[in-house]
């Protein structure tokens, strides 16, 4: 059985989400409420989906909270 690696939520956001929505890491940061190195750290994989940011994010983009945490 061959096993793969998942893509981290940062990579949906900057290949998805943020084209989707014609939106910068600015104003992704800003659509958030977050800091800008907080947003860019999440969108260039180098941070997790904590509870608060599922929250965040789905909000935003009109998802579940639950669609970004299982994606951790």
């Amino acid at each position: 059985m061959e096993m793969f690696n998942p893509a981290h939520p940062g990579e949906i956001l900057k290949n998805t989400y943020l084209p989707e929505y014609n939106l910068s890491v600015t104003a992704f940061a800003l659509k958030l409420g977050v800091s800008r190195n907080t947003a860019s750290e999440l969108v260039n994989c180098h941070s997790g989906i904590s509870a608060e940011m599922a929250l965040k994010l789905s909000k935003a983009f009109k998802t579940s909270p639950q669609f970004w945490l299982n994606m951790q």
